[in-house]
């Protein structure tokens, strides 16, 4: 199998003194979602960060595609066909949900140039397709709309953005059972669709039944690993001792 994100060794932190992330090697296969698991403050928001160039790395390498691309700095990313879907908004609260997609469309470029005008109207009106709630909130202010509605356009955002690899960081974190569930039916079909995934979710059940591989993430350091299959026979107890705690 084919590594397109693999992390060498990583170590970073915020300040000079404190570290958070230790010696962290992690492989995402191509076309597979690869799920990372751990309690709050085990480091998970700061891996993607350290990933997508917010926080630059002590040490280690993050190579995607062959690459070396440790330290690039994140509106770089997008070039590189990587997508990071924060926990937090990214959106432009005070722009119609149509402009918070076509400032990403300005972005985007095929073949090292940038879209048409027209090629960006078909990607916007494809993404607006496929959640059809944004479609009839077009016009509405980002910073307007409900929680689960401002998700769903991170995620067509995303879908505008035609990733190879999506890093999806907390997607559920303070929505309704009922959003959560479509929002994993979204990654799911993102897969499907070839994007390769890297996700962080509190959800360990649903991370377990939609990954294909699965970190444990504690305390900063890589304390397991595996396929999902090993989660799913007895989940409660291997999480208890895995993230070595009681639940």
């Amino acid at each position: 199998m084919t590594a397109l994100l693999e992390l060498q060794g990583l170590t970073a932190g915020y300040t000079e003194d404190i570290i958070i992330l230790h010696d962290i090697s992690v492989q995402v296969d191509e076309n597979k979602i690869v799920g990372l698991i751990g309690l709050n403050g085990a480091g998970k928001s700061t891996l993607m960060k350290s990933i997508y160039g917010f926080i630059r790395p002590r040490r280690g390498k993050v190579i995607f595609d062959g690459t070396d691309i440790t330290g690039s700095v994140p509106h770089s990313m997008i070039d590189k066909k990587v997508w990071y879907v924060p926990q937090e908004s990214s959106l432009f609260p005070y722009l119609s949900v149509e402009d918070n997609l076509r400032v990403l469309g300005r972005r985007l470029k095929v073949n090292g140039r940038g879209l048409s005008k027209s090629e960006l109207a078909a990607r916007i009106e494809s993404a607006l397709d496929e959640f059809p709630p944004l479609r009839e909130k077009r016009r509405s202010q980002a910073g307007d709309l409900s929680g689960g509605l401002q998700k769903m356009l991170e995620f067509s955002k995303a879908l505008l953005a035609e990733p190879r690899l999506c890093l999806i960081d907390e997607p559920t974190v303070g929505l309704a059972p009922r959003i959560a569930l479509e929002i994993y039916a979204w990654i799911e079909k993102f897969a499907a669709e070839r994007t390769t995934i890297f996700l962080i979710d509190h959800n360990v059940r649903r991370v377990a039944e939609i990954s294909d591989f699965i970190y444990v993430l504690s305390l900063g350091r890589i304390t397991s690993q595996g396929p999902a299959t090993d989660f799913q026979s007895d989940l409660h107890e291997q999480v208890k001792q895995w993230l070595g705690i009681n639940l």
